[in-house]
């Protein structure tokens, strides 16, 4: 349900907006009794749930972590008990001991227990391919039950962030046996019976879907015993949807879509109604690189360059996030765990983009508005997030920038579950992105270098790719501290220097919420809300 350490980077504005707090949506009534209703709360989302298979990835992940869990918690002090009480590491680092929670249940009343543990992560196992990108799926060789609430993972060799990835909220999460096909899940599931606080009860496709609280939550039943989610377009939709309490909150999809921009939480919390809260920056949004698609400029490292001179952020910051997002020189900012290291500094400078252009034979001739190199144009595609207004209007900041030094930048608004695919096949030139946050790195976002679901094609195109798979990978195994940070200097640089992520903005997640609602905080990552810690006073 949770994850690792806190990161500086950016949350393409996942903006939790919880507004309008209307008598038709919420009751503020903090006990259940007599003839008030139940605290309920209703909100806006981009898009649906999707497959709620918590082995799978198509699904959102905020519905996902409030009805499955992690055997462990990752938090700012740390990693911390969930449905394992405590745990050992073997001296070899290679033997996880873990002392399962007793008189767990999953929704279905099955017991959560030792078998059910193997069941899952057995489960997860039989599709590690599609788990390339957690390389604890390549390390973890059996799971082994011990007695009723004692497992044991037995690794094949030492792996520092086994704790860490098992913490995240997918795909090393729990579902009732019960709801398993064909064995396992991979093939799809027959329910969605997790141990988490909340129910999934009712969904309809691209409508809407119902969470009811779990009263039998081995932590204690959440106070607010209904969330609805409703699925409906980003921008005025939503906004107008607040301003007359047809939803009380709001928050964007897993990729970050804004589903309202600045202004309009900034009219909302002028109305005097609503309190602003944001978590500390969580991750750093970017555009990705395509550095193996040869016969794309993209694979040129001193065009990837002279994007990067390109960007504007201290505009971006000022104009279009309110200074609410920080410009961002670096994949990392400087606080995120290993990543305090030294790095060329390339800030906005046309002149020097223009320059780089030149000095690679990208050349503007005569009358010529679009640079060439070997008759070929210098013309780029960048994909967005069609349902994010900040990705468009970074965009067209950025393709009139280049403009003006002959590089043309068409853009193309898809769906992020269609930019997504194209990150994983490599049918792209640019693309928005972020890391992956500040409970998952720097470890997921680096292991996903490596990774054909992921960043292979804008990595394997460099001149280091071999020396950088190859540091990823001893990182990933070292047990010395002091060499760990050497690896995490050295592949830092390699992916800095060649300019395949080009960091735009860090971020935060935003909550703009009634007066009424109490209990807002936030997890170490930035697609969830612990919805069961929040209450009507």
């Amino acid at each position: 349900m949770v994850k690792k350490r806190f990161i500086l980077i950016y949350l393409l504005l996942v903006t939790v907006l919880l507004a309008g707090c209307s008598s038709n949506n919420i009751t503020n009534s903090t006990e259940n009794t007599k003839n008030e209703a139940p605290q309920e709360l209703v909100f806006a989302t981009a898009k649906d749930i999707n497959d709620m298979n918590p082995h799978l990835y198509p699904g959102s992940m905020w519905a996902q972590g409030i009805v499955y869990e992690s055997l462990v918690e990752n938090t700012p002090e740390g990693i911390k008990p969930l449905l394992a009480e405590s745990w050992e590491i073997s001296m070899d680092g290679k033997v996880y001991t873990f002392h399962l929670r007793k008189n767990v249940t999953f929704h279905d009343g099955a017991p959560f227990n030792a078998e059910a543990v193997k069941k899952n992560i057995d489960a997860v196992q039989s599709n590690a391919a599609k788990h390339a990108w957690i390389k604890l799926s390549a390390k973890l060789v059996e799971t082994k039950v011990i007695d009723e609430h004692t497992v044991e993972l037995v690794l094949s060799e030492p792996y520092y962030p086994t704790l860490l990835e098992l913490s995240m909220t997918r795909p090393y999460v729990f579902i009732s046996p019960n709801d398993f096909m064909n064995g396992g899940t991979k093939d799809g599931i027959n329910g969605f019976n997790g141990t988490g606080p909340y129910k999934l009860t009712d969904h309809k496709t691209d409508q809407y879907a119902v969470f009811e609280a779990n009263e039998q939550y081995w932590n204690g039943a959440p106070a607010i015993k209904k969330l609805t989610a409703k699925v409906l377009p980003a921008g005025e939709t939503t906004f107008l949807a607040l301003q007359k309490g047809e939803v009380d909150f709001v928050f964007t999809d897993d990729r970050g879509t804004d589903s309202i921009d600045v202004e309009a939480m900034n009219t909302l919390a002028d109305s005097g109604k609503f309190q602003i809260v944001r978590s500390e920056p969580m991750n750093t949004k970017m555009i990705v690189a395509n550095s193996s698609k040869k016969d794309s400029p993209a694979a040129d490292r001193a065009v990837r360059e002279a994007i990067w001179y390109s960007i504007d952020r201290e505009t971006i910051s000022k104009e279009l996030f309110d200074g609410v997002e920080a410009p961002a020189e670096t994949l990392f900012s400087s606080n995120v765990n290993y990543a305090n290291v030294e790095l060329k500094a390339r800030g906005y400078n046309t002149e020097t983009a223009a320059k780089l252009l030149d000095e690679a034979g990208w050349s503007l001739q005569g009358g010529d508005q679009i640079r060439k190199k070997d008759g070929k144009e210098l013309i780029l595609n960048l994909y967005y997030d069609a349902s994010s207004s900040s990705q468009k209007a970074e965009a067209e900041l950025l393709q009139n920038t280049l403009k003006g030094i002959g590089v043309q930048l068409e853009l193309l608004g898809e769906e992020s579950s269609s930019i997504a695919n194209r990150r994983s096949t490599g049918e792209y030139d640019l693309l928005f992105n972020q890391t992956w946050g500040l409970a998952y790195d720097p470890q997921s976002t680096i292991a996903s270098f490596t990774s054909d679901a992921a960043y292979k094609h804008t990595t394997s195109g460099i001149a280091q790719a071999d020396e950088l798979y190859k540091k990823i990978d001893e990182v990933m195994v070292s047990t010395d501290e002091e060499t760990r940070q050497s690896l995490y200097k050295d592949i830092l640089t390699i992916v800095h220097d060649e300019a395949v992520f080009i960091p735009i903005t860090n971020g935060s997640v935003t909550v703009v919420a009634p007066a009424a609602l109490q209990g807002i905080s936030f997890k170490q990552t930035q697609y969830e809300l612990p919805f069961e810690k929040m209450h009507l006073k």
